[in-house]
């Protein structure tokens, strides 16, 4: 069991939230809002469903970030080919981030699903620095809350 946790990256949580790449990839969250804000003045947060907040903001980041970030990026980075870097990052995580990218093909415009390909390598450069699925996992709420709280969007 304690295998398939480190595989996952489950097994331990280093302290993350004292980094300043971490604390400055928080901030980020807080100036795309801002930024969102400023092109869409109009759009104000939809009535707050706790069901939707729920799914959207903690059930599906948990389960995005075990399949991609854990179990996907985690079996790539064990192979030796995939510890290569493309662009200073991981070819496991542009692998792993293509295919969240792709995911999210299936309910969103096209544009937004491809920009979700810039928080996704963020993602995925927490997994790798700290060998941890709590940095991305904690990201992914972080930005999914924030974004529904702000505009009422879904995700």
């Amino acid at each position: 069991m304690r295998a398939i946790l480190a595989d996952l990256g489950l097994d331990h949580c280093p302290n993350f939230f004292r980094d300043w790449q971490f604390l400055a990839a928080l901030a980020a969250g807080v100036l795309f809002w801002l930024a969102l804000d400023f092109i869409f003045p109009n759009a104000r947060p939809a009535p707050f469903y706790w069901d939707i907040f729920l799914s959207l903001c903690l059930l599906q980041p948990l389960m995005e970030e075990l399949i991609f970030r854990g179990a996907l990026q985690g079996e790539l980075l064990r192979r030796v080919w995939e510890q290569e870097k493309i662009a200073g990052l991981s070819v496991a995580n542009w692998i792993t981030s293509l295919a969240f990218m792709a995911l999210h093909f299936i309910a969103h415009p096209p544009l937004w699903a491809v920009a979700v390909l810039v928080p996704s390598l963020l993602f995925g450069h927490f997994r790798e620095r700290f060998r941890s699925l709590y940095p991305p996992l904690s990201l992914h709420i972080y930005y999914n809350a924030g974004y529904f709280l702000t505009t009422g969007f879904s995700t």
